[in-house]
């Protein structure tokens, strides 16, 4: 039906204010499950060090003669590791003008910018302290780098590829990816628990999340029949040697599945989390955040890798 004529419309009219929300929504992830589980340290040097150490094996023919003279064992060594600190900034740039006009969902466009920015940094941070990568030293036209998780894990492992060499100094090499199963799982917890570890989390990707809510434990699911939610979600796995957390982890490698003593591993910080200003050379504000870090590897053998998985 056709409007009266002469009707003043919204298409006619001037001056009509928008319609702009004061909320800007944004669904990126921000979560960091393996940063957030693990021990938190400093760090005085770029090259950051400790040391590990274990005890002798158990005999059981630990018996003596009476009377007998003492006879003395040599100690074993500890043993060095370290890792380089790795830094980290992410920086931003606003216009005088863009500080001081009005906008929509912040005040302020440099206070809306570094929080977004510093969530941004511990993303990255979350992807290379979980990273197959090996140490660097760096010079002044390289920038260091810390030794990632996958490069440290060593001991206990299912993989169709190689371990590192050593530990941290060299990086994994991947193999051919094949489907995540109970029996690959069950294989690295024994073993990490076998050399002293008390593992308590599965940290996976997405896709082994779900795969992995469809291991069966040897066991028959039954759901009453009045229930009418169904749960296909496994957020604990009850291991012969304990309790696991099953964790999903966006920004770690999908093909890993990680089995961690969360105790055995801790960010070292040599420059926590700051926010600098730098000089004023134009009209803008300029301010960057910075953090140099490194993974602290306790002891690689309290934890496990089930490598080379099918991530589709």
């Amino acid at each position: 039906m056709a409007i009266v004529s002469g009707t003043f419309t919204k298409y006619d009219a001037v001056g009509i204010r928008e319609d702009l929300s004061d909320i800007i929504y944004n669904i990126s992830p921000t979560d960091t499950p393996f940063m957030s589980s693990i021990a938190k340290t400093k760090a005085t040097a770029t090259n950051h060090e400790w040391q590990l150490d274990s005890l002798a094996a158990a005999s059981g023919s630990n018996a003596q003669v009476e009377g007998n003279e003492v006879a003395f064992s040599t100690p074993s060594s500890t043993t060095r590791k370290g890792n380089y600190t790795q830094i980290s900034t992410k920086s931003v740039i606003i216009s005088g003008t863009l500080e001081a006009v009005n906008k929509a969902g912040r005040n302020s466009e440099l206070a809306y910018q570094i929080s977004k920015a510093s969530k941004e940094l511990k993303r990255d941070m979350e992807s290379s302290l979980t990273a197959n990568t090996t140490i660097t030293a760096g010079s002044t036209s390289s920038a260091r780098t810390l030794a990632g998780i996958v490069s440290w894990l060593k001991t206990n492992e299912s993989t169709s590829g190689t371990a590192p060499s050593t530990s941290g100094t060299a990086t994994r090499t991947d193999g051919t990816q094949r489907a995540f199963t109970e029996d690959q799982l069950k294989t690295v917890i024994k073993s990490v628990w076998d050399n002293g570890g008390d593992p308590s989390m599965v940290m996976v990707g997405s896709f082994n999340k779900q795969k992995l809510s469809g291991f069966t434990g040897g066991s028959t699911r039954f759901d009453p029949a009045e229930n009418k939610r169904m749960v296909a979600a496994v957020d604990v796995y009850e291991s012969d040697f304990g309790a696991l957390q099953v964790t999903p982890n966006r920004f770690q490698r999908a093909r890993d599945a990680l089995i961690i003593t969360p105790e055995l591993f801790a960010v070292a910080f040599l420059r926590d989390f700051s926010l600098e200003d730098l000089a004023k050379t134009g009209d803008a504000m300029k301010q960057f955040l910075v953090v140099e870090y490194t993974l602290e590897s306790r002891n690689e053998a309290g934890s496990g890798i089930v490598a080379d998985l099918t991530t589709s």
